[in-house]
């Protein structure tokens, strides 16, 4: 099998509403990614998640710099690919952000390709699914620019659907505002359900070690990115003197920078994310590693679960995963959360394939 033709893409998803952490505010969810033809008829699809900002850039190393070492290349030899594109003419000027989000949408639609061609869905490509279903837990109810009475409506809501755990973003200019939002979210999902908070990278040293002990009354399952995301001291001292485990990981985009963290003791839960690092190529690696430190996965969704569901099922140490159904009407097999867990994608590939209806109306570029 050969690859025939490489074609990058830019499409911008509405959000209804609009959202906010506490760093983003975003109307739109961003795919910048690409379609991979080849002679046999395959076409593999991948893409990055954005907040439909910066996806110019992304494409644009795509179709300059990783397509042209593409084509005539067979896709069974991703690794391969991957190493060329990874220490190609891109390394020099960038080893993470926008070369490895760009690498992300290739090498994930590769994986796409070569899953189609053995008939089986991505997760079975991998060796097969877990025993155990994925657990799913709600992110989509957490906004911060949600007021306090539409936060507790929607997570009371999310629980009486099925899930068994949610996630709120935190990182109000006054962490007075926080804790009581936090409180009144305890109350309301009961003491069963797993309660996560994520920052967002908002606080300081200081501000996460006050409040990160204050927000221990409430029974977290975990610390989402409190600092800086290259600050692996700080995050290290976090997970040294708190009794609240410390999750991060969207931020952090190669393999060398979760083998820092995890064997600093750094991170507690490993949220790798398909999108930013270098695609699925590394996310197994980044798995393996935390395996062998015995560090659980929880991806971050940059994709909105539509490849992660497939790592997830069939990675021992992976737990949990986000669920945003955002984008999920577009794709020809949606990711499915049917009571609290994910349905396992049947169609073979990475469930990556967008309708041509919505292609077309989301298309930008």
């Amino acid at each position: 099998m050969k690859i025939t033709k490489v074609e990058s893409f830019v499409l911008h998803v509405p959000i209804t509403p609009p959202i906010t952490d506490a760093i983003n505010v975003a109307t739109h969810w961003g795919l910048a990614g690409v379609r991979i033809y080849t002679d046999e008829g395959f076409v593999g699809y991948g893409y990055t998640g954005t907040c439909a900002h910066g996806d110019d850039m992304i494409v644009d190393t795509i179709d300059k710099y990783y397509a042209p070492l593409l084509v005539g290349k067979d896709p069974f030899m991703v690794r391969e690919l991957w190493d060329q594109m990874r220490f190609g003419k891109m390394h020099w000027i960038g080893r993470s952000g926008v070369t490895h989000m760009a690498l992300a949408a290739v090498d994930i639609a590769i994986w796409d390709i070569m899953a189609k061609a053995s008939n089986k869905p991505l997760w079975q490509y991998l060796g097969g699914a877990k025993s155990k279903p994925i657990k799913a837990y709600n992110t989509n109810g957490g906004w911060l620019n949600w007021s306090k009475d539409r936060l507790l409506q929607d997570v009371t809501e999310i629980v009486e659907s099925g899930f068994t755990g949610v996630k709120i973003k935190v990182g109000k200019p006054d962490p007075r505002e926080d804790y009581d939002r936090c409180k009144a979210v305890r109350k309301a999902i009961g003491d069963d359900v797993i309660f996560m908070i994520d920052v967002n990278q908002q606080w300081n040293i200081n501000t996460a070690m006050t409040w990160g002990k204050k927000l221990e009354e409430f029974d977290l399952f975990w610390l989402e990115e409190p600092l800086n995301p290259d600050d692996i001291m700080g995050h290290k001292k976090l997970a040294d003197e708190l009794n609240v485990p410390i999750a991060l990981g969207e931020h952090v985009y190669n393999k060398y920078a979760f083998r820092d963290y995890i064997h600093q003791g750094a991170i507690e839960y490993c949220q790798v994310d398909v999108t930013r690092v270098g695609g699925i190529t590394e996310w197994l690696q980044v798995a393996g590693l935390a395996a062998a430190y015995d560090v659980p996965i929880c991806p971050h969704v940059g994709d909105m679960g539509q490849i992660h569901q497939h790592l997830v099922a069939s990675t021992q140490n992976a737990i949990m995963l986000e669920y945003i159904p955002w984008i999920r009407h577009i794709f020809e097999e949606p990711a499915t959360v049917k009571e609290g867990h994910y349905v396992l994608p049947q169609m073979p590939g990475a469930s990556t394939t967008i309708l041509p209806k919505y292609f077309e109306e989301y298309r930008i570029r």
